[in-house]
């Protein structure tokens, strides 16, 4: 029976077009963005970002190595941002639903710069900042030092809040997330692209299924 249900964020609850970054970028003068990070395969600096290893202007720093001398922190984290779109109410009211039910918690592989725009647009859009009227505890990776598709990922957040894995559903739109998850022995899920995570629970009934 499953007790508890783990979210990813960005592809599942918050909607993204990665292709906005790309053209944001391209626009600011970085050509071949594309061939330093995909969702699929990043490469050493995000990973390092995403862990919280470097910071903000470290980061920010690197990309302006790849730009024009006139582009402003301003302009990258905005180009940066531009993949983040919109969380649908409605999608709220189902973190609501289903917690009557079960334990909910956040997972997501993210950054500083990422955290704060999305805050502030929960906080405009809404009128609160964080998730805890949502999930019982919200982890984001630049926080933990840790990131999927890692194990490690998985399991501290099984063992901090005295999780079994057998009676856990994790959610993520990645199929090498969802790898990873299983190799602890989660049950997962994997939302494509063309499904709708309301659906998923109205249509389907997953948690009945496994």
């Amino acid at each position: 029976m499953i007790k508890n249900i783990i979210f990813d964020l960005g592809g599942v609850l918050l909607n993204l077009d990665a292709g906005a970054t790309k053209k944001a970028f391209e626009d600011l003068g970085l050509i071949g963005f594309d061939k330093h990070f995909t969702f699929a395969q990043q490469s050493g600096i995000f990973d390092a970002f995403d862990c919280g290893n470097i910071s903000e202007n470290d980061f920010r720093l690197h990309l302006k190595s790849f730009l024009p001398d006139t582009v402003t922190d301003n302009q990258i984290d905005s180009a940066w941002n531009a993949m983040l779109l919109n969380l649908p109410k409605e999608r709220l009211d189902l973190l609501k639903s289903l917690g009557k039910k079960y334990r909910l918690f956040l997972l997501s592989n993210t950054n500083e710069i990422h955290i704060a725009a999305f805050s502030k647009y929960l906080k405009r859009e809404y009128g609160f900042s964080d998730f805890s009227d949502y999930f019982e505890h919200w982890y984001y990776s630049c926080r933990i030092g840790k990131r999927k598709p890692h194990q490690e990922i998985f399991e501290f957040v099984l063992a901090e809040n005295g999780l079994i894995p057998e009676e856990t559903l994790f959610i993520d739109d990645s199929l090498q997330h969802v790898e990873g998850a299983r190799k602890v022995g989660l049950h997962a899920y994997r939302l494509l692209s063309n499904q709708d995570i309301i659906s998923i629970f109205k249509d389907i009934d997953i948690i009945k299924s496994l």
